[in-house]
C-alpha cells in the first residue's frame, strides 16, 4: 500500500481531583456582545457551553481548542457571548460522573463530551440537554449510536475517530517487516480500547501475526505494562486509549529501553516519543465537532444534526525516535508522510 501524506478513506457508515471538589478550569463570561460591526458576535444570542473530558493531555486539548476556534469563527466567542464551562476529570471516572451531575444542574445549552468516558457519563445522566460526543473511536461499542449509526439518544450525536485497521496493520509490517507479535497496552475500562483489542485479535491471524495485550489499569502502569513487552513483542501499537496518553512518555522510556517501535494514532504521540502515527489531525477534529457544535448553538435541533465519521488520515514518522526505537524508516515512508522532527526543529527557531 502507498501512504500519502494525507490519507482518505470512505469509512462506512457513521458507525463509530477525585471529588466534588476537582478543580475546573471555566473562564467566567458577560452577555454582552461586541460592538465591531465586522463581527457576528453582535448578532449571536449569548449561549452556555459545557465541555469535559476524561482527563488532559494534548491530543485532546488539541481538539478542545479547535472546538472554541471553530466557534469563535462562527460568531460565538468565548468571554463575549459563550460562557465556556471546562472540567477535566483527571482520569477518573467517578469524577466524569460527578461532573456530568453537575453539567445536568447548570443546564448549559449543549455539553460537549471529549473521549468515550465522559461520553457516556454525560449521556447516562440527561435526555433533554443537548450532547456531542467526540474523540470517540467506537461509538456503536460504547452504546452512543445503534448498529444503523442512530444515536441511542434524541439528545445526542457527535464524531467518531475510529480508524480503518488494515491500513494501520500495513504501516506496522512496513515498520518491521520481520514483525510477528504485536504488544498492546490498554485501559480494560475504556470500552474503545477493548473494542479494538478485539478488533486486532481477529484480523492479525489472517497475516500470520499475534498480539500480546497487556491491561493497565492506571496511567502509572503504563511504563511497567510496557516493560513487561520485553522480549515477547516486536512492535507496540496504541491507538486513543487516554490511560496510555496521559502517561505517554512512561511508555516511550521503556521502548526505548527496549528498543521497541511505537506506532500510535496522532501527531502529538509521535512529537512526545513514538515512531510512526496513521492518523486524525487533532485540531482538525476539533474544528468539525466545533462546527456540529455551532449548528446546535444556532438553533438546530439536536436529532437533525447527524453522527459522523472523521475520514481523513494522515501519516506521522519521527526518524529520530524510530532509530532510539531500533528501527529505520523506509524512504518511501519517509517521502509520504509529515516528518515531526523538522516541524519540530523549524517551531523551536
Amino acid at each position: 500500500m502507498i501512504f500519502a501524506t494525507t490519507l482518505r478513506f470512505s469509512l462506512l457508515g457513521a458507525a463509530m481531583s477525585a471529588a466534588l471538589g476537582l478543580s475546573a478550569c471555566s473562564k467566567p463570561a458577560d452577555t454582552t456582545t461586541t460592538t465591531d460591526d465586522s463581527s457576528t458576535t453582535a448578532q449571536k444570542p449569548a449561549k452556555t457551553l459545557a465541555i469535559t473530558q476524561i482527563v488532559e493531555h494534548p491530543s485532546l486539548d488539541d481538539m478542545r481548542r479547535g472546538i472554541i476556534d471553530e466557534l469563535a469563527d462562527n460568531g460565538y466567542v468565548e468571554g463575549q457571548n459563550l460562557k465556556v464551562n471546562f472540567q477535566s476529570a483527571q482520569g477518573n471516572t467517578a469524577t466524569a460522573g460527578q461532573i456530568a451531575k453537575q453539567f445536568v444542574g447548570d443546564n448549559p445549552d449543549a455539553i460537549v463530551a471529549i473521549s468515550t468516558p465522559s461520553a457516556q457519563s454525560i449521556v447516562s445522566a440527561t435526555t433533554t440537554i443537548p450532547i456531542i460526543y467526540t474523540a470517540v473511536s467506537d461509538p456503536l461499542g460504547a452504546k452512543l449510536i445503534t448498529a444503523d449509526g442512530k444515536p441511542f439518544q434524541s439528545n445526542l450525536t457527535g464524531l467518531s475517530s475510529q480508524l480503518p485497521l488494515e491500513p494501520q496493520l500495513d504501516l506496522l509490517q512496513k515498520i518491521k517487516p520481520d514483525l510477528k507479535t504485536i504488544g498492546y497496552v490498554y485501559s480494560p475500562g475504556e470500552a474503545n480500547s477493548v473494542s479494538l483489542r478485539d478488533a486486532l485479535k481477529k484480523a492479525l491471524p489472517a497475516r500470520g501475526l499475534s498480539l500480546l495485550d497487556i491491561p493497565a489499569n492506571r496511567p502509572t502502569d503504563i511504563g511497567m505494562a510496557t516493560r513487561s513487552l520485553q522480549g515477547r513483542a516486536d512492535i507496540i501499537y496504541t491507538s486513543f486509549d487516554n490511560n496510555v496518553a496521559s502517561a505517554f512518555e512512561a511508555m516511550a522510556q521503556a521502548a526505548n529501553e527496549l528498543k521497541l517501535p511505537i506506532v500510535a494514532s496522532d501527531e502529538f504521540s509521535v512529537q512526545r516519543g513514538a515512531t510512526a502515527a496513521l492518523g486524525v489531525n487533532d485540531y482538525d477534529f476539533g474544528r468539525t465537532t466545533g462546527k456540529m457544535v455551532y449548528r446546535i448553538l444556532n438553533g438546530e435541533a439536536v436529532n437533525t444534526v447527524k453522527p459522523e465519521v472523521m475520514n481523513e488520515l494522515t501519516l506521522y514518522v519521527s526518524p529520530k525516535h524510530a532509530k532510539t526505537q531500533g528501527v529505520v524508516l523506509s524512504d518511501e515512508l519517509l517521502k509520504n508522510a509529515i516528518n515531526v522532527d523538522e516541524k519540530v526543529k523549524i517551531a523551536s527557531k
